[in-house]
């Protein structure tokens, strides 16, 4: 009986730190927005939103490589602070926002994710129209579509 039991409790700690492994590599969290307005509209406010509304302390940005590195301090843990990014990639219609806090909840994350949604809203208003990818159609000839018989 007792060889069996160190072979459980093996067992368990050689399969315990694997699954942790396993499971905390598809637990990272962060939160996602889809900016309809332009790169450098939604860059500008993100900085102002970490800097000016929040008062957190911005500690790298680079608007080229569209990402800002901050100092998160949640209102709920006091003076605690923790590494923050935001990461904004320009796509054909909307720029991807990606806030991530690793150290802290997806709900902080979701929560700067909205308040730049607003913020954006307010500072500029309605976003400016895309334009249709598709091309219009050429208008119909007078003559019917007949081959040109000349």
């Amino acid at each position: 009986m007792p060889r069996f039991l160190r072979m459980i409790t093996l067992a368990f700690t050689l399969i315990l730190p694997l699954s942790l492994v396993v499971w905390s590599s598809d637990v990272r969290a962060s939160a996602s927005y889809s900016s309809p307005y332009t790169f450098e509209q939604t860059f500008s406010t993100a900085l102002r939103m970490l800097r000016v509304d929040m008062g957190l302390k911005v500690t790298e940005k680079d608007s080229e490589n569209g990402y800002i590195l901050f100092e998160y301090v949640s209102p709920e843990s006091g003076k605690r602070t923790c590494a923050g990014a935001i990461e904004l990639v320009k796509g054909k219609q909307a720029v991807q926002v990606t806030v991530q806090i690793p150290a802290m909840p997806q709900y902080h994350e979701q929560m700067l994710a909205d308040v730049l949604a607003k913020k954006l809203a307010t500072d500029h208003g309605e976003p400016p129209k895309k334009k249709d990818p598709t091309p219009p159609a050429p208008p119909p000839s007078e003559d019917g579509g007949a081959p040109d018989a000349g």
